[in-house]
């Protein structure tokens, strides 16, 4: 029997959760052979603490309902336990989603998990903490920053905590050592991403490059200096050939530790980490089993 629990959070993004949604799910998983049940993720240590039991009480897939903010809370819970993860895309960005190709409309989406492909990817880690989609250490954290105080949701409160953002962060310099021993200065970068995925979310593809079967992390960086032409080159962002500028700098890697003077904040899939002087990266090889709709599982692998 196939064992299926969807954890809801009821705050997600722009749109409340409602009898649709649950009734896509229940005509997609519920059927015979199958035990499918509805959980809501009251917080994140709840949603962490409903994850567990799910996989205690012989759980094969957990759904999660949310944001790139709720996979992270869930998948943390599956990783290395082989239960997979799927998504019902319910945030402001879903970054996790559409890189994977889940689509965003919620009874296709549930069809398309039903059907879906497991496979096993890569999981990115700063300081011991997972992360699924990107982690963010410039201005590129700062956004986070501004959008939490937001009272609303959506790619253009995105888009504005952004431009505040950028006006109030303090570049510094970061001195990054790699897993070869390469030590690398960047001066006064304002985009610093570490990619596991390809997605910032929204539709904007921060790391082209980036593939979660290949046990590498993709690093995104834009120096100070280079800001004019990186922003003239915005639209790029969302075409897929951001990395194209000269503005941008790209490297693969497996492990890198970050080292600035001033403690600062760095954000994981949308959730922010309190500031630190230092962080180490990783990448933890196929640790974490997923559903792919069928039809991208190859162009994802």
């Amino acid at each position: 029997m196939r064992r299926v629990r969807a954890i809801l959070n009821p705050k997600s993004g722009v749109r409340a959760i409602s009898t649709a949604l649950l009734e896509s799910l229940e005509s997609a998983f519920g059927g015979p052979g199958s035990d499918l049940s509805f959980l809501l993720s009251r917080s994140a240590d709840d949603g962490r603490e409903k994850t567990r039991r799910a996989v205690a009480e012989g759980a094969d897939t957990v759904i999660a309902v949310g944001g790139d903010g709720m996979v992270n809370t869930i998948g943390s819970e599956l990783i290395g336990t082989g239960v997979a993860l799927g998504v019902i895309p319910a945030g402001s960005g879903n970054g996790f989603a559409r890189h994977f190709g889940v689509p965003l409309q919620w009874s296709r989406a549930a069809t398309a998990l039903a059907h879906a492909d497991r496979q096993e990817i890569d999981v990115g880690a700063v300081n011991g903490r997972p992360f699924f989609v990107t982690c963010s250490l410039a201005w590129d954290a700062e956004i986070v920053k501004w959008f939490e105080r937001s009272p609303v949701r959506g790619v253009l409160p995105y888009v504005m905590s952004a431009a505040y953002g950028l006006f109030e962060y303090t570049p510094q310099p970061f001195e990054v050592e790699f897993e070869d021993g390469e030590r690398t200065v960047y001066e006064n970068p304002i985009v610093f991403t570490a990619a596991n995925l390809t997605q910032f979310g929204g539709g904007a593809v921060i790391a082209p490059e980036a593939n979660a079967h290949d046990g590498r992390l993709e690093l995104v960086v834009v120096l100070r200096k280079d800001t004019v032409n990186a922003l003239s080159g915005l639209a790029r962002l969302f075409d897929g050939t951001i990395s194209r500028l000269s503005a941008v700098h790209t490297r693969a890697f497996c492990r890198m530790t970050v080292r600035r003077e001033r403690p600062a904040p760095a954000q994981i899939d949308g959730e922010l980490l309190p500031p630190e002087r230092e962080f180490r990266i990783e990448v933890l090889d196929r640790k974490l089993t997923v559903l792919v709709p069928r039809g991208e599982s190859a162009a994802r692998r």
